[in-house]
């Protein structure tokens, strides 16, 4: 899927800092922990929990923090839809790692278990 450059750019000046508070309270909702969302996060990012807040302190924005990551090679196994998009299909790669990012808070929340959503053994 290819999306607006409008909205590509939308993402890349959003900060992580805005968004995680987002991603707890989602997560606690359904029960799961800040502990099992850092997990999640460092898998995808290979940051650190003590990197992870620096990061949040700096206010990074999405591009910086992506730019600094490195991704986990098996992130692209994370497929399905995520806010109307196929996260498989979308063509500008911060957008995509946001989505995948997003997925897997999504599957956290969800319950899945952690083996699944870190992609491990059998992947789906």
């Amino acid at each position: 899927m290819i999306t607006t450059d409008k909205h590509n750019e939308k993402i890349a000046k959003m900060t992580f800092a805005s968004v995680y508070p987002m991603y707890i309270k989602k997560i606690e909702a359904k029960g799961r922990s800040i502990q099992e969302l850092n997990q999640v996060i460092t898998w995808l990012t290979g940051y650190d929990e003590e990197k992870l807040n620096d990061l949040i302190a700096q206010k990074v924005t999405f591009e910086q923090f992506f730019q600094q990551a490195s991704v986990n090679p098996n992130a692209s196994l994370i497929t399905g839809m995520i806010c109307g998009y196929r996260i498989e299909e979308i063509d500008n790669p911060l957008t995509q790692q946001v989505r995948y990012l997003d997925k897997l808070v999504d599957e956290l929340a969800k319950g899945r278990k952690m083996e699944k959503i870190l992609r491990q053994g059998s992947n789906k």
